[in-house]
């Protein structure tokens, strides 16, 4: 039974922090911003991820959309810090493909975030790109470009006082049809006028200049016609001084591969100039435009010529703060950063002498799986510069030399880039793997050789097993002794055998002190040292240590090996955290057994506790499609094949004695199999029970851990308890319903219990459709309280797909626990959970 919420006090203390949030960048050009509080935020399907570059980790999520984030821009941006060089609190605009657009503000000291307001629909369709300025610590200004083709420019009031709240205004709303605005830009005009340009280019291949004077009332100045492809990017300088003159520098970066650099500058007619000049000269100054009573115009600097794919972005490098005797000022460096699908970074500078713009720093990343850069961002001082690439990843670069320039790859934050379907503890609970939609298995853990340095171990992913030409649904890790392997089902038939090389043996135990548990696993007799990737990319072939040792002449290689494999993985042991390029390519594992039988694609796995058995389910729409299948660990027999279901079986588990096996389906059933392994390859098996538990699909399920009860969870939104319990006859079992927990607000989509053998009073985790984890104290057959709900801040923002316990120990008054969350919004969450 349910207790009454007066004993709700009683249920012990419970307290739950988020220890790691590993996430992907949505593939978009638009969505990375980098704010002056050095803090970057990126979108995470639809929440926006904020990521902290010194620690390389994801501080938090912001939820509130409710589609894709497409957009992001800090206000104050990078460049207009001088105007709130002390502000406490900075704000962040995002846009989704919702249609709405978010302000959100964060207290710097405290890292306290919170919604100010939200946008509802202020385009007919998706938000694509936000633009900010900021006028005085107190009035800032951005615009949002759609692909309905209209772009609206905002006025925002700040509060005088952090917390306190904004007032927003419409100024104008411009339709651009029937071409969409993809890139925008803005800035003060020189000349202390007041006025505010305006910088938008799309599909139409060409740049608007739009001001809008000091009713805020914005018309069109002129068109900048010169490339000749999709424009990608904008980007407007701080004034410079050219000629002796104030100017602004816009570059524009496009489709065609190229990056024009045009001046802005206050007009002066020539008396030697004729009116209608069609000669170079006049192509190059450009049209000429009034903003209020001041002519500007607008002249072609520069034609940037070096990458060999689509320019997607480009960026000036921020002000830097400049001590003189008098004061202090901001000068604005002339240095441009772009960012190109060829995979590579570059920076800009006029030369000295000549005045020619010059590829001066180039970067990049040479991985076989990189697919290009979609952006590129300064660091707040222009000592770093962050890209974001297409398969989600982020790419840092930090200037280790001064002024002799010396870029070197450092560590950041990393994740999947599609929803996350599944996950597992580590037979030794001393790494995660997981597996998602994006094709690819990851290995996160805490890298405990931080400890030495006085700091705190903090999350990394460390490897990067798997990666496929498919989606991954599901995965199990093989318990018991031996070495570490993993079987993952995708959409395909077979599921696929990975067993730990020695370079990852071996990385583990640098990461983990060398602890007794890794040292057991690297065995020296282990001969294959990593992997490396087909060309299809569907199998990875082992690499031998003998192979790695012998240096391979590619010159004289035949075309025959050329295309059955690439021969540029280096799989080495690692002595600190991964970057994107070492995960990409040399952290795979050896495939060492294919397992055929299934007739569709691959949805459910488990192993049980011994490691003997592991067992399968495939989609399906017939009895027959929906058997599970045993396998035999080590020899990769089938053991058996259990007929109960009509429907795909959505999750399998083994009981703790791995005496019963429980299934649940998408036939709103579930099923109880005795499970007897006789050895010498005899596996006796037989349906004890099968109930339609639910009213809606069931979706998850999960073993007291200590006892033959179990939860089911089901898009109905309820949380049923069963208990398996013997009948009158020795030999018979019945499953009758325990409790029932009370109707919850979504979905249940994942559950994981645990119990502590020490009282016996579990915890049950209930991940839920809309994101939210919920924790509830459950005491078998008599009771069950709710624990803890989550906050939102720390939740996910899309559906829970998996929920998975482990123990760090217990002590005379505590019992810390980690329990680990993944979902479809692409993140992998571990919480500490603390019980008094």
């Amino acid at each position: 039974m349910l207790k009454s919420v007066d004993e709700l006090n009683k249920i012990n203390h419970v307290e739950v922090e988020c220890v790691f949030i590993g996430a992907g960048c949505n593939r978009l050009v638009n969505t990375v911003a980098w704010g002056a509080c050095d803090l970057v935020a990126f979108g995470a399907q639809n929440a926006v991820a904020i990521l902290c570059p010194k620690s390389a980790q994801i501080v938090t999520t912001l939820p509130g959309h409710n589609a894709v984030v497409n957009c992001t821009e800090w206000i104050p941006c990078n460049y207009d810090v001088s105007k709130v060089w002390h502000a406490d609190e900075h704000f962040l605009l995002s846009g989704s493909a919702d249609a709405s657009i978010i302000l959100w503000a964060v207290l710097l000291k405290e890292r306290k975030w919170r919604q100010v307001l939200q946008i509802e629909k202020p385009h007919q369709r998706g938000v694509t790109c936000i633009a900010g300025l900021t006028l005085s610590p107190s009035l800032a200004l951005f615009a949002s470009t759609s692909s309905d083709c209209t772009v609206c420019v905002w006025e925002i009031v700040l509060p005088s006082t952090a917390g306190g709240d904004c007032k927003l205004t419409c100024l104008s709303n411009i339709n651009m049809s029937p071409r969409p605005m993809v890139a925008l830009s803005m800035a003060e005009l020189p000349g202390n006028s007041g006025n505010v340009v305006l910088a938008m280019g799309g599909l139409d291949n060409k740049i608007h200049i739009y001001c809008g004077e000091s009713s805020r009332k914005f018309s069109l100045a002129c068109e900048l016609k010169g490339h000749t492809d999709w424009i990608r990017g904008l980007d407007i300088s701080l004034p410079v001084c050219i000629g002796g003159e104030e100017s602004l520098l816009l570059a524009s970066s496009s489709q065609d591969r190229s990056i024009r650099i045009w001046k802005i500058a206050l007009h002066r007619a020539s008396a030697n100039k004729k009116e209608n000049g069609l000669g170079l000269q006049s192509y190059i100054e450009g049209p000429i435009f009034r903003s209020g009573l001041i002519r500007f115009q607008i002249s072609l600097e520069s034609l940037l010529i070096g990458h060999e794919d689509w320019v997607y972005s480009v960026a000036w490098q921020p002000p830097l703060h400049v001590s003189l005797p008098e004061n202090c000022e901001w000068c604005q460096p002339l240095s441009l950063l772009s960012a190109s699908m060829d995979k590579t970074m570059m920076i800009w500078r006029p030369e000295r002498t000549s005045g020619l713009w010059m590829n001066e720093v180039t970067v990049g990343e040479l991985s076989h799986s990189a697919l290009g850069f979609y952006g590129g961002q300064w660091g707040p001082k222009g000592e770093s510069i962050l890209a974001h690439g297409y398969g989600g990843s982020f790419h840092l670069w930090v200037n280790v030399g001064g002024e002799s320039e010396d870029w070197q790859p450092q560590l950041v934050p990393s994740g999947h880039s599609a929803a996350v379907t599944d996950l597992r503890w580590s037979k030794s609970a001393k790494f995660l793997l997981s597996v998602s939609h994006d094709q690819t298995a990851r290995i996160f853990g805490p890298w405990e050789r931080e400890k030495c340095l006085g700091k705190r171990a903090l999350w990394h992913e460390i490897a990067r097993p798997q990666v496929h030409g498919h989606d991954i649904n599901c995965v199990t890790i093989v318990q018991g002794k031996g070495n570490h392997l993993f079987v993952s089902g995708a959409d395909e038939k077979v599921a696929r055998v990975f067993e730990a090389p020695l370079s990852f043996l071996k990385t583990l135990h640098h990461g983990l002190l060398g602890s007794s548990v890794c040292m057991e696993d690297t065995n020296e007799e282990i001969q294959i040292l990593g992997a490396n990737m087909s060309a299809l990319g569907l199998s990875q072939k082992p690499v031998y240590i003998q192979a790695a040792n012998t240096a391979v002449d590619k010159s004289t290689a035949n075309g025959a090996d050329k295309l059955e494999t690439i021969l540029d993985a280096v799989p080495i042991a690692l002595t600190s955290p991964p970057i994107e390029e070492q995960l990409a390519w040399h952290t795979l594992w050896p495939e060492s057994h294919k397992l055929y039988g299934h007739g569709n694609e691959l949805y459910s796995l488990c192993c049980d506790h011994g490691g003997k058995l592991i067992a399968s389910a495939c989609k399906a729409q017939s009895a027959h499609v929906a058997e599970i299948w045993l396998w035999e660990v080590g020899s990769w027999k089938v053991m058996g094949r259990l007929h109960s279901h009509n429907l795909t079986v959505t999750q399998i588990e083994f009981s703790h004695d791995d005496r019963f096996l429980l299934a649940v389906s998408r036939d709103r059933h579930f099923s109880v199999f005795s499970i007897e392994n006789l050895g010498e390859d005899r596996v006796t098996h037989q349906l004890l029970a099968k109930h339609e538990a639910h009213k809606r699909i069931i979706w998850a399920c999960s073993w007291n851990p200590i006892g033959h009860e179990f939860a089911t969870g089901s898009r109905d939104k309820t949380v049923k308890i069963w208990g398996l319990t013997k009948s009158s006859s020795e030999e018979a079992f019945c499953v009758k319903q325990v409790m029932r927990l009370p109707p919850f607000k979504s979905s249940i989509t994942a559950l994981s219990w645990y119990t502590p053998a020490s009282n016996g009073v579990g915890f049950l985790a209930i991940g839920m459709e809309h994101g939210l984890i919920e924790l509830w104290s459950v005491n078998c057959p008599s009771s069950a309280l709710p624990a803890l709900r989550l906050d939102p801040f720390q939740c996910h923002v899309a559906t829970v797909h998996r929920l998975s316990w482990r123990s760090l120990g217990e002590s005379e008054d505590c019992h810390s626990l980690e329990l680990a969350s993944c979902g479809a919004d692409h993140t992998v969450r571990v919480f500490t959970v603390k019980i008094a």
